[in-house]
Order: structure tokens, then sequence, then C-alpha cells
């Protein structure tokens, strides 16, 4: 029996590639123990227990981003927690640390190496955070999700995914799809998503955007965000909606997408092929734009700035690539030349080499 620490939260981006290994792990060592760190206030305080998993929590210590009192501070409450990850590690019995990032992964990993515990680095982003560029240097066992990011001892092995987009299969879902979300089978459909939180602009630019769209005979289903006003549909062929919990069957019914630039977004898209206009979030470190290269660059997807993402875009540029088959055909081809769906099975075999054993 295996007793595994799974370190990560705060985002979607880190908290649910680490539930897709956890489901790996369980369901290949159902007698092994799962515990997940991370901090009370990080989506994983709802998700983690939501799947089952028993939540460890310490407290969010951010590395400071300006020179303030708080950078003095940092190194004396660091040492506190990863003292505290250390006892952690001692009274569970830990055989294997796996962090994906986020406040709590830097304590896991200096408490991991300390402790002599072998542990996984799973870096998402195209351009790595703080806590996997130091987990990298203290570790062989490093796996990141894009070709292009540049971490010690990294390796290509993909975004670990929920099982039903792995085991999706397109063409013999999409009847199922059309049905679910209401959709005319008779046309192509255009799906539009800002991720988890959603996203106003590119909200806004499509809700004025809908004549253009289903006047060119698509059907325009669009997921706004929880937090979103649900318009009032202006077509039989528009279907809004604040939230879905049936992302397989959308990206099933979906020809081409919208959506931002997440690292789990374009996972799912290249994965499965979907063509793409992307929409990065600019602020941060600029990693959504980083996380478009590859597949803009295979010609997969095309990447539009905030600021060019308007109705005019929409009009001279969008209607004249969605129109022309031939062009979304290869486009697909393009996204699904740099995809993977086996990230999940690629992780757990990093984490089995890190535990001396055959993957």
């Amino acid at each position: 029996m295996t007793n595994y620490l799974l370190a990560g939260g705060g985002t979607a981006g880190h908290v649910n590639p680490l539930l897709a290994v956890a489901d790996k792990l369980k369901a290949e060592q159902p007698d092994s123990k799962i515990l997940v760190l991370g901090t009370a206030q990080g989506l994983e305080a709802r998700l983690v227990p939501e799947r089952g998993y028993e939540l460890s929590t310490i407290d969010k210590v951010p590395l400071p981003r300006r020179l303030s009192f708080s950078i003095f501070r940092f190194p004396f409450r660091l040492k506190a927690l990863v003292a505290e990850v250390r006892a952690l590690i001692r009274e569970r019995g830990i055989n294997s640390v796996v962090g994906f990032g986020g406040f709590v992964s830097a304590p896991a990993y200096l408490a991991s190496w300390l402790e002599k515990v072998p542990f996984v680095v799973h870096e998402a982003n195209a351009i790595p955070g703080f806590a996997n560029r130091l987990g990298s240097r203290l570790t062989k066992y490093v796996g990141v999700a894009f070709r292009g990011t540049k971490l010690p001892h990294s390796r290509f092995v993909g975004m670990p995914m929920r099982i039903e987009i792995e085991t999706l299969n397109r063409e013999r879902s999409r009847q199922q799809a059309q049905a679910h979300f209401g959709l005319a089978d008779c046309r192509k459909t255009l799906l539009v998503t800002g991720g988890s939180l959603g996203a106003r602009g590119i909200n806004e630019t499509i809700s004025n955007s809908v004549g253009l769209i289903t006047g060119a005979d698509w059907n325009l289903l669009h997921i706004l965000g929880p937090t979103a006003d649900l318009p009032t549909s202006k077509s039989k062929f528009y279907r809004p909606i604040l939230y879905s919990d049936r992302m397989d069957l959308a990206f099933a019914a979906a020809d081409f997408v919208i959506s931002r630039a997440g690292s789990a977004t374009i996972a799912e898209l290249t994965g499965l092929g979907i063509p793409a206009a992307l929409v990065p979030y600019e602020s941060g470190n600029g990693e959504q734009v980083k996380n478009t290269v590859d597949v803009v660059k295979a010609g997969g997807a095309v990447m539009v700035r905030n600021r060019d993402f308007t109705t005019k875009w929409i009009e001279t540029d969008l209607l004249d690539l969605i129109e022309n088959d031939a062009k979304l055909a290869r486009m697909a081809q393009a996204s699904k030349s740099v995809g993977l769906l086996d990230g999940t099975e690629r992780v757990l075999a990093l984490i089995k080499e890190s535990l001396g054993l055959h993957a």
C-alpha cells in the first residue's frame, strides 16, 4: 500500500489535474491512501471533499511580488510551513508526494526533500511559477504540459484530464450532445467559453454578435460563467447558459471554439483536435499568451488579443474562417498534432518511476 500526498490548489488549473491523477491512482491502486494538501481559501476546499478525498490545509503564504516588510517575513513563514508539512509526512507515513504548483507546493517540495521522500512536479502552464521552479531543482521527476516549458529535468507529459474527456468519442457523442443542449442538428456549432469564471469581454462581444454568427448558419452555444447575467435568447440557434457540468458534450457538439487560453482548455482542445480562436487573459505573468504558442504555430488555432476581440473581428475574420470547411479541417488536424489525451497515464508513469516501480 502506498500513501500519497498530492499538493496543489488555488485555481482550477492546479486542482483539476490533481484530481485527475488522484482518480487514476485510486482506480489502479484501490488500497492506496490519498491525502490532498491545499488551503482553506482555494477551489480545492470545495472540489477535493466533493470528489471524496481528504483535504489537509495549511496557510496561504504567497511569494511577495514587491519590496515590503512581508518579503522579510516570507522565509520564516515558509520555514514554519515546511516544518508543518514534514510533520504531516511523518505522521501519515507518506511514501510519495506529487505537486501541481500553487501556494502549497513549495513547502511540500522542501518537506519531501528534507524527509527524503520521492516527489514529482507537474507544471501545467507554459511559464512555470515559483513553486515548480523551486521543486524542479530538487527532483529529476518533472513533467510539463507544454513542450516549450523551461524547467530543469523536465519532460513532456501533457495535461492530466478528466476521464470523460480522455475517453470522449466526439463523433459518436455528437447527437447526444446536440440533444442535451437543444442545438439544431442541421448546423455546425460554435462553442464560446471564458473558463470556469467566465470572461466579461468575450461575453460582451459575443452577445453583440449573435446575429452575425447564427446568420452564417451556425449554432451558437455560449457558456457565460456562473456570475454573469443570462441574456434573453435572440435566436432559436443561440443557446446561452451560465455553466455546464457536461463539458465533454459541449466539446462533442463543437466544430469551432472561442475561449480563454488556460492550460487545461488548450490541452483539451488539442487532445480532441478542435480548432479554436484563443483570447488570452493578459494579466499576471502573461502565461496565457505563452500557452497559445505551440497550437498557433502548428496552425490549430488563432490567437486574438483582448483589444482586437470585437464585433468587427467577428465579422471580418471569424466568419471568413468558419465558412471555410477545408480550412477548419486543416486546423482540426493541426490541433490534434500537438495534443494528447493520455497525460494522466504519463504522470502516473513518472510517479512510478520516482518510486522505483515499473510503469
